[in-house]
Formats: structure tokens, C-alpha cells, sequence
């Protein structure tokens, strides 16, 4: 990777055996470097937000690949303004609640969802069959597979924590014929998901409830969390799984799909939590598992499909590129645009050499239930 300065050109970082991407910047402003140096990834993401540099040369996500490849990240030491910049963050998403942080990104505006996602607005990731899969065919793949993971069969009661818009839960109920409770705490997902179900006349088995998760009570032979589970605070692990045991009939089966940390530690990126995500998290699987254990969830199955995520997130900007000119300039403006455009490139470089994992645990309520040979 280079950079030029001046008409002066430097060269950083080194290529893998396997990889022929290059790519050179042109620095525009001189203030690049001390934001870069003082604050890692969030200052060189107001960088490129503010113009600071452009790409001269291959793509932003291929910069950004090697810059993770080469783990230039853990090289760069917050300064001290910087790393109080960064506390004071993480302690305001903290204060606001998780409601607010949830909301202040899902409830942006459907029309941006709408520029970038696919038909179903599935916002998580894809299933890859095959590399040239467009963005649907991913969407349709992790959701059936998810059906088929859980086992699902007509007449059922399944439960979504944390909904979205509804992609899941109609699937399942089209395509399995179960009854489905979807549960969130943004109100543009639970007014856009009860409408779609409506659209394909499926209000007698589909029933959206803008509630939080903490307040659902009944029964449910399958319980499924898809990109929720980032959102849930670090203390609220315990009870999250311990609301999962108290619904779920003692023959049921269980699956969450969450973005994960393969890392000893994680501290979320500050970008992401200054500008896109407020308090999520990346749990580790150790975390996962420590408290399936603890409420006598027996785990099942546990998958890494983290490469999954790099074909989810390069069709989304794909779209978001296609799509930008429909979007409100007044509302999404061009510091928004390239917002959104680092935000996603981080997902594909991240997805492609980083420490990040893309989990999904199935686990059940009996150890003594009889078990397919085989993942699906």
C-alpha cells in the first residue's frame, strides 16, 4: 500500500503470497497523519469522511484490507486526548440506553435500508453458496438454512428476538408453516415488519411486538436471534439467556447468530460505535457458551461463517453505490454518504483478515435428545 504526499510517494505494508491487491492514496490534508496516528481507525475515518485523502489507486476496502492484514491497528497507540475522546464515548452509548442506541441507527430511515439491503431487508449476513450469489439468493440461503438448522416443522411456535423487518419470520411461516412471534425495540422495524406480513397475507401467523425481549413470557418450540445479540450489554448477558430457557418448551431448540470477537479481548472499534453501532458489542464464543452452560443449554453446533459476511457486505455497497442518488440529499449528505461507505468497507475488510467471527450456536433443552448426523 503507498501514499503520496506532496508529489513524494511511500510505501507501507507488505503483500500475502496469494494476494496481487495494491492500493495507493493521495493525502490531501496534512492533518491525515495526526488524526491516523492519535486515533487509529476512527481518525482515519473522519479522514476519509472530511476528504482528507482519496483513493488513487484500487478501492477503499482493499486499502482497508491491508491495512488490517498487516494489523497496522494494533500498532497505533490512542494518545491520551484521543484514548479520553474514545472513554468518553463508550460511557455516553452506555448512559443512553439500549433502546435509544438501538434505535438511533434501525430507525435512520427505511428508504436508506431500502437503497442498500435486498427484497426481504435482511440486515445480517448472507449465506454463500457459491461466490457469484447475488444479494437475495444470500438472504434466501441464511434464512432457510436457519429453518432447516432448527429443524422447523408446520404447526410450530417460533420466536425471533430482535426481528428486523420481518424477513425471518416470514420466511418460516410461508415456506415452513409455523406460527411466529417477532420481537424488537425499534419502532421502523415493528411498523415495516407487520406491514410486509400484512403484503403477503400473513397476519394469522405472523404477530410483531414492539417489546424488549426482557418482557416476553409463553412458550415457543424454536427460538432464533439473528443480529441482535451485538446489542445486548455485556451485563444483560445473564439474562438474555436466562429469558431464552424460561420460553423455551423443554424439547426446544434454540440458534443465535451474532457478529463475534475470535480474540482474546474485544474493545468495538470506536468508528463504529461513534457513527454506527452506540454500545454494541462482539461477544466472544467463550461468552456464548459460558452461559448456555450456566442455564443448561446443551450446545448443539456452533459455526464460524464470517467469510460469509465479505459477499454480504460487498453486494450491499454494490447497492449502496447504485442506489445513492435516490436518497435525500438534504437528509444523507455527503459527509453521510462517505459515512456509509467506510462503515461498509470496514465490513468487508474486516470479514476478509480480521480477528472478527460471524457465529451461529444451536443448542437445545434436552441432552438426551436424539440428534441429525449431520449439519444441514
Amino acid at each position: 500500500m503507498s501514499f503520496e504526499v506532496s508529489g513524494q510517494e511511500f510505501t507501507v505494508g507488505h503483500r500475502t503470497a496469494n494476494s496481487d491487491v495494491d492500493a495507493k492514496i493521495q493525502v490531501k490534508n496534512p492533518r491525515f497523519f495526526r488524526r491516523v496516528l492519535a486515533a487509529g481507525n476512527l481518525g482515519l475515518g473522519e479522514a476519509y469522511i472530511d476528504r482528507d485523502f482519496e483513493m488513487e489507486v484500487g478501492t477503499l476496502q482493499e486499502f482497508l484490507t491491508i491495512m488490517v492484514r498487516n494489523r497496522l491497528g494494533e500498532r497505533i497507540k490512542l494518545n491520551a486526548p484521543a484514548a479520553v475522546r474514545v472513554a468518553w464515548l463508550r460511557l455516553t452509548n452506555a448512559l443512553r440506553g439500549k433502546t435509544r442506541n438501538v434505535q438511533r441507527h434501525y430507525d435512520i430511515g427505511d428508504d436508506l435500508f431500502e437503497a442498500l439491503l435486498d427484497s426481504t431487508l435482511t440486515y445480517s449476513c448472507g449465506y454463500a453458496k457459491k461466490p457469484t450469489d447475488d444479494l437475495d439468493q444470500l438472504q434466501f440461503n441464511k434464512l432457510d438454512r436457519i429453518c432447516r438448522k432448527l429443524g422447523l416443522r408446520r404447526g410450530e411456535r417460533l420466536l425471533d428476538i430482535g426481528c428486523g423487518y420481518g424477513g425471518l419470520l416470514i420466511h418460516a411461516a410461508k415456506h415452513y408453516g409455523v406460527s411466529v412471534t417477532g420481537v424488537t425495540i425499534s419502532r421502523h422495524h415493528y411498523e415495516r415488519a407487520k406491514a410486509r406480513a400484512a403484503e403477503q397475507g400473513l397476519t394469522a401467523r405472523v404477530d410483531v411486538q414492539f417489546r424488549d425481549f426482557t418482557d416476553l413470557s409463553g412458550k415457543y418450540d424454536k427460538i432464533v436471534s439473528v443480529g441482535m445479540m451485538e446489542h445486548v450489554p455485556r451485563s444483560e448477558y445473564r439474562k438474555y439467556f436466562n429469558q431464552i430457557y424460561k420460553i423455551l418448551e423443554p424439547h426446544g431448540v434454540g440458534l443465535v447468530h451474532t457478529i463475534g470477537a475470535n480474540a482474546p479481548t474485544n474493545q468495538h472499534d470506536p468508528f463504529i460505535q461513534k457513527y454506527i453501532f452506540p454500545h454494541s458489542n462482539q461477544p466472544r464464543l467463550s461468552e456464548i457458551c459460558e452461559q448456555l452452560e450456566i442455564h443448561r443449554l446443551a450446545i448443539l453446533d456452533v459455526e464460524n461463517m464470517v467469510r460469509h459476511y465479505r459477499y454480504t457486505t460487498e453486494r450491499w455497497l454494490e447497492n449502496f453505490h447504485a442506489n445513492r442518488d435516490r436518497l435525500d440529499a438534504t437528509r444523507y449528505d455527503d459527509a453521510f454518504v462517505r459515512m456509509w461507505e467506510y462503515y461498509l468497507c470496514c465490513g468487508i475488510a474486516a470479514a476478509t483478515a480480521s480477528d472478527s467471527a460471524l457465529y451461529q450456536v444451536l443448542f437445545n433443552k434436552d441432552y438426551a435428545a436424539s440428534l441429525p448426523l449431520h449439519r444441514v
